[in-house]
């Protein structure tokens, strides 16, 4: 079963292209340092700035790098439902274990509309999705009633929330059943998530602190919460850093820090100013990072 830190992977550039070299490397540390999987070509793996062919070759990557270690949930997120399906369609010819395909974004469909895309992409690949909702990116939201609706497709195993509603983890445990998979999309939250009954975090901090972060997954599935809030003490400046100017910037500078990468992202996102560069210099100290 899908459990644990599941980083939510940065794509770093040199020079305006994919760089392969370093992302083998990241992969490689992030199994290494004890993740319990990978999420290529999420939203911070800045997926809207791919190329297809790029994408296609992240994800490729990653399976080939995990080599069945850690299970691989590729991105496959549009608001074009025919590009979702080709996405996840790449995904299933790569190897991925499973896809993460988020609402719509943009289009503003409603609940019928969401519940119709997810079927679409369910029907035509045969491969675990995962729902991810997001509304403060997508301005639409995946209400607990969709996803008791859509969780009854074959191929719809769980959920990445980033609602930050943790009542809805009770509500999708109704509508949706206990086998049905929740991992937080929140890192903040990341401990009460679990406390209510997720599985994971689909976390962003992992690709600066993967082994911290899979510690305290870890602690909170034994059910050992003192111990994950020692850990969350260390690393709560870090979660706020991480969106301390739009993501994945920050993630790439602290990434650049450990020397596993540049900070370059590609427009519309922009690298960190110097003031956010001293927060998250300051928050990678008091993780002990640095």
């Amino acid at each position: 079963m899908v459990h644990g830190s599941i980083p939510a992977l940065i794509t770093p550039f040199r020079h305006g292209i994919v760089d392969e070299q370093a992302f083998r490397a990241l992969v490689a540390r992030q199994i290494a340092e004890g993740t319990h999987g990978l999420v290529p070509c999420g939203t911070t793996g800045e997926s809207v700035t791919l190329s297809t062919k790029e994408h296609v070759r992240v994800v490729e990557m990653c399976v080939e790098v995990a080599a069945g270690k850690v299970p691989v949930i590729a991105g496959a997120g549009s608001n074009n439902t025919a590009h979702a399906i080709e996405l996840a369609q790449h995904a299933k010819r790569a190897g991925a274990d499973a896809v993460l395909v988020v609402a719509p974004y943009y289009n503003k469909p409603s609940q019928d509309g969401m519940f119709a895309h997810f079927k679409a992409i369910n029907d035509a690949v045969d491969i675990p999705i995962y729902l991810y909702n997001v509304p403060g990116r997508t301005v639409v939201d995946i209400s607990p009633e969709t996803v008791g609706r859509v969780s009854q497709l074959k191929n719809v195993v769980g959920i990445k929330d980033a609602s930050n509603d943790l009542g809805r983890i009770a509500k999708h445990r109704a509508l949706a059943g206990e086998t049905f998979i929740q991992l937080s999309g929140d890192d903040p939250n990341a401990i009460g998530f679990n406390a209510h009954g997720g599985r994971g975090c689909i976390s962003v901090t992992a690709n600066a602190a993967p082994r911290l972060c899979a510690q305290l997954q870890e602690a909170t599935l034994r059910g050992a919460y003192d111990a994950a809030r020692t850990i969350d003490d260390k690393l709560w400046p870090l979660h706020k850093a991480m969106f301390c100017e739009p993501s994945p910037a920050p993630a790439k500078y602290a990434c650049s820090l450990l020397g596993l990468c540049t900070d370059e992202v590609r427009l519309p996102i922009v690298p960190c100013s110097d003031a956010a560069k001293a927060q998250i210099r300051s928050a990678m100290t008091h993780a002990g990072l640095i």
